[in-house]
């Protein structure tokens, strides 16, 4: 189920729950994926006209202006290989995309299994959208293994359940083909992105996500790639876990 609203709202500010803890490490079986929609709000005009006339701004930011350009932030090496963010092409993509949501361990948290029209119009609205969410896919030594939103979290009706920064930056991921789970690439990835995204976007301090916290193998690589857990937070559909790393990164304990 998807965060819907229609307008920008104040952070509310979530105590660390005790409860919130990381999960116990689950070894090099991690299964990665997340549920959560990135949301179809529009942007306020007058914030939009004023990033417009700034003379180092993509007039567009579906073009990558929210997110500093992220399809060209190029390739980055992991120890797993070397690994990079591709744009998404619909033309070319969504039957692979579709396949991947229709993997049944995958659809228990994204939710849209089904016809193919269904994964079209999650990817679309993301593709004609205002810029704040970007699909790509994850590239590994050149094969499509995963599929990536990279979202602006502090424009996203997720502000409303924790207190925001500006320029927080947002996660979601599913390691989509079987053949490459079960070997611990998600804490790597995860790794790889966050410091991506730090080295790319200077102004964003910190890196988010929301996995279901039924989903202990995505909790567990967010730890392991040096994310804490900070609150339990009740978001429409799911009971997430909060991660957030920092530009200083905390070593799993």
């Amino acid at each position: 189920m998807s965060l819907t609203d229609t307008g920008a709202a104040e952070a509310l500010p979530v105590p660390v729950v005790p409860g919130c803890r990381d999960s116990a490490d689950t070894g090099a079986s991690a299964l990665l994926w997340d549920s959560e929609e990135t949301l179809d709000l529009r942007l306020p005009v007058a914030f939009m006209a004023l990033r417009t006339a700034l003379p180092d701004q993509a007039p567009s930011p579906r073009h990558g202006g929210l997110l500093d350009g992220i399809h060209a932030w190029g390739p980055t090496p992991t120890p797993v290989g070397t690994f990079e963010l591709a744009p998404l092409r619909l033309d070319r993509d969504l039957p692979l995309v579709h396949g991947w949501m229709n993997d049944p361990e995958v659809a228990e948290f994204w939710e849209l299994a089904g016809p193919q029209d269904r994964s079209e119009r999650h990817l679309r609205a993301q593709l004609d959208g205002d810029g704040r969410s970007v699909p790509c896919l994850g590239m590994l030594d050149g094969t499509a293994m995963s599929y990536w939103e990279i979202y602006r979290a502090d424009l996203d009706p997720l502000a409303r359940f924790y207190p925001a920064r500006p320029h927080d930056t947002g996660i979601h991921l599913l390691i989509g083909d079987g053949a490459h789970r079960g070997r611990g690439l998600g804490s790597a990835l995860l790794t790889a992105v966050a410091e991506l995204v730090m080295e790319r976007r200077r102004a964003c301090t910190r890196v988010v996500a929301e996995p279901d916290m039924r989903n202990t193998p995505s909790v567990t690589a967010f730890r392991k790639a040096g994310f804490r857990c900070r609150a339990e937070v009740d978001l429409p559909g799911k009971r997430a876990a909060l991660m957030i790393r920092d530009r200083v990164r905390h070593e799993p304990s």
